[in-house]
């Protein structure tokens, strides 16, 4: 008899495919508990921005590593592994079933497959490889096309962090990173994982996505982010580079115009839900549902999946 592992659920998508919905309508329905996998939802404060379901609409359903750390605080994929799996095992201890649910894709690799034992931040060297992109835009992906190609590859030319990261291990070790990840990681023990990916048709998703910027500024996120502001958190933090909040903190400081802050918000919104799809189209495992997880039809058949999973393992 093999050792018992236990039930996983992921919800993962697009922006605005409607994560939160199923995830949430999942843990009603199979006496569950719903853990973020969103890189922006973990900092306190950031709600419009970010679609954090607010706690009144959460139906009574524990929400874990959700307002988790301030704007300034720094927060690796390292550290979202290591809470994470700590809710996990909280959550079956209580017979209650995890759901993952969240568009990070590098969050979610990390939480079900580990990270490799690189070296930890060097914060001057960040520094100066943010200066250099600052400089001359392109000159990172440049860099790192000549100490690690396969690196490079992956790594999208305007993803300045993941950018940073691969040229900080470069350096620091000698080492590529692509060689780093071939030496294995530390994958999550004791569970067994189903995942479900919403992919609706891309029109409709970016009908959705532009309403919804649209919704945020009209609701009061260029107010939010002048609250945060106030509270003595500075507009370098990082979640103010996200989209919507970049935009909107240049709408408030009078660099922009409210019009073209909504525009370019929902323009970089539309070419992030494309690589959140790029990136889940290589998650091995995936059962894609072809709609809106807020849609009645695709919630019944994540449901029938997510009920025939449950069902006892033969070899368990």
């Amino acid at each position: 008899m093999s050792e018992k592992r236990e039930p996983l659920v992921v919800v993962a998508g697009p922006t605005g495919s409607g994560k939160s919905e199923l995830a949430l309508r999942i843990a009603q329905e199979f006496t569950g508990e719903v853990v973020n996998c969103d890189s922006l939802q973990i900092y306190r404060h950031f709600d419009l921005g970010t679609a954090k379901l607010p706690e009144a609409e959460r139906q009574g359903i524990p929400h874990h590593l959700i307002d988790i750390i301030d704007p300034d605080e720094v927060f690796t994929a390292g550290e979202y592994a290591r809470r994470g799996r700590e809710a996990l095992r909280n959550i079956v201890s209580r017979s209650r079933v995890p759901v993952v649910a969240g568009g990070t894709g590098f969050y979610l690799r990390a939480l079900l497959e580990g990270l490799f034992a690189g070296p930890g931040r060097n914060q001057d060297l960040r520094q100066r490889l943010a200066r250099r992109e600052a400089r001359r835009a392109g000159s990172l992906h440049r860099l790192l096309s000549y100490f690690d190609p396969e690196a490079a590859q992956r790594i999208h030319a305007n993803d300045t962090p993941k950018l940073i990261r691969a040229l900080e291990v470069c350096l620091l070790t000698r080492r590529p990173l692509s060689e780093w990840f071939s030496n294995g990681r530390d994958p999550l023990a004791g569970f067994r994982t189903l995942k479900l990916g919403l992919s609706p048709p891309r029109d409709l998703l970016f009908e959705r996505t532009d309403s919804r910027c649209r919704r945020m500024f009209e609701c009061g996120l260029a107010g939010e982010v002048r609250h945060i502001l106030s509270l003595g958190f500075k507009a370098d933090s990082k979640p103010f580079q996200s989209v919507g909040y970049r935009q909107a903190l240049q709408f408030a400081n009078g660099g922009l115009s409210l019009e073209d802050a909504l525009r370019d918000a929902q323009k970089s919104t539309r070419h992030y839900a494309k690589r959140q799809w790029t990136w889940f189209r290589k998650e091995p495992g995936m059962i894609w549902l072809s709609g809106f997880g807020d849609a009645p039809e695709i919630q019944d058949r994540a449901l029938e999946h997510v009920r025939m999973f449950l069902e006892p393992a033969a070899d368990e």
